[in-house]
C-alpha cells in the first residue's frame, strides 16, 4: 500500500489571467517503509508541495491520498499518523523544550505522554535542554528539538525539511542512522528534502527532482548517478604538469589545477587509455584517485544543461 499518493497536484499564485505556477501537476507516491528524497534548488516548489501535503496550503487542483484515504475529507484522522520537521518552522520561543513537547503531545492520541516524551528526549539526546527556553537554544539544538517533536506521535509518515541542517557531523550521522533504524523497526515512510547529496545517497531509496514546479526525474540515487558518464581523476603530480595540461587542453577535457593537485573530468570508459597516454608523455604522479559519478554530479549537470535553473 502507498503511504502517500499525489495526483496532478498544482498550486498557482496571483491573478487568474497570469498566475505564477509554483507546483505544476506533479504526481508521485511514497511507499510504506520508503525513504524518498524530494530535491531541487531553492524556489523549485519543494516547500510549497510540503505545505500542501500538511494542509497548511490549499492546492489549486489535484488530489492527495494518505493510506488510500482522501486528504480533503479525512484530514483529522490522517494527521493523527503524520508529522513533520522543518528548519524554517518555529515553536513557541518562551516555552521550555519540555513544555513544547508536552503541549504538542496533546495534539495526538498518545496513551502514556510522560513516558513518550522521556523516550523522545533520550532518543534525540536533548536531556540537558529540556528546561531551557527555545529562545536560548542554538540553531543546531533547535533542529534536534524539531526532529524530536516530529516523532512524538509514532508517525507512519514523516515529512522532513532539511532534517540535519545546522547539525555538527557527529549529530547529523546519528540522526541519519536513527531515521534508518526507525524505518527498519516501524516501517515509517519518510519524505525528506536536503541539499546534502551524500546524505540523500546514504538514506534515500528513491529520489525525485523538481524544477520550476515540475518533476524532472524519479529514480534511485544509483540509477541517476549512473546516467552521468563523466568521472573525475585526481592527481598529485610529481613531474610533467605542463605536459599534462597541454594534453588535456588539446583533447578539450575539463580540468582544474591547484598547485600540484590536478583534476580532470573524463568518461569512465576512457580512463584506462587516458592513464596509458599520459604515462607515455612522462607524466609522473605520487597519488591518484578516481571519483565515479554521484548524485551531486547529476544535480550539477542538470543545472548546466538547463534542467534545473
Amino acid at each position: 500500500m502507498d503511504a502517500l499518493k499525489v495526483l496532478d497536484l498544482t498550486k498557482k499564485f496571483g491573478p487568474k489571467h497570469n498566475p505564477f505556477v509554483a507546483v505544476n501537476r506533479i504526481s508521485f507516491s511514497l511507499k510504506e517503509g520508503e525513504i524518498l528524497g524530494f530535491l531541487g534548488r531553492n524556489g523549485a516548489g519543494k516547500t510549497t508541495t510540503i505545505q500542501m501535503l500538511l494542509g497548511i496550503m490549499t492546492p489549486t487542483s489535484g488530489e492527495i491520498y494518505y493510506f488510500d484515504q482522501d486528504f480533503k475529507t479525512n484530514r483529522e484522522q490522517i494527521m493523527e499518523h503524520v508529522n513533520f520537521s522543518s528548519t524554517y518552522t518555529n515553536l513557541p520561543w518562551d516555552l521550555t523544550v519540555h513544555e513544547n513537547l508536552t503541549f504538542i503531545s496533546y495534539l495526538y492520541q498518545i496513551k502514556d505522554r510522560k513516558n513518550r516524551i522521556r523516550k523522545i528526549v533520550e532518543n534525540f539526546k536533548i536531556e540537558k535542554l529540556v528546561n531551557q527556553k527555545l529562545s536560548e537554544l542554538s540553531t543546531g539544538q533547535l533542529t534536534r528539538v524539531n526532529l524530536a517533536k516530529a516523532f512524538i506521535n509514532y508517525p507512519k509518515v514523516l515529512l522532513l525539511d532539511e532534517p540535519t541542517a545546522s547539525l555538527d557531523p557527529e549529530v547529523a550521522t546519528y540522526i541519519r542512522n536513527f531515521l534508518l533504524e526507525e524505518r527498519k523497526k516501524f516501517h515509517v515512510s519518510i519524505l525528506l528534502t536536503s541539499h546534502n547529496m551524500r546524505e540523500v545517497e546514504e538514506v534515500c531509496d528513491r529520489v525525485i527532482f523538481i524544477d520550476q514546479g515540475k518533476i524532472i526525474a524519479d529514480n534511485s540515487p544509483l540509477v541517476l548517478a549512473k546516467s552521468i558518464e563523466i568521472s573525475h581523476i585526481n592527481f598529485l603530480i610529481r613531474d610533467g604538469l605542463k605536459r599534462l595540461k597541454k594534453y588535456v587542453n588539446t583533447h578539450h577535457l575539463a580540468s582544474e589545477t591547484e598547485g600540484r593537485y590536478f583534476t580532470v573530468n573524463i568518461k569512465e570508459k576512457e580512463i584506462a587509455s587516458f592513464l596509458k597516454e599520459i604515462a607515455s608523455l612522462g607524466v609522473v604522479y605520487d597519488e591518484v584517485s578516481i571519483d565515479k559519478p554521484d548524485l551531486e554530479d547529476y544535480f550539477l549537470q542538470k543545472i548546466k544543461t538547463g534542467g534545473i535553473r
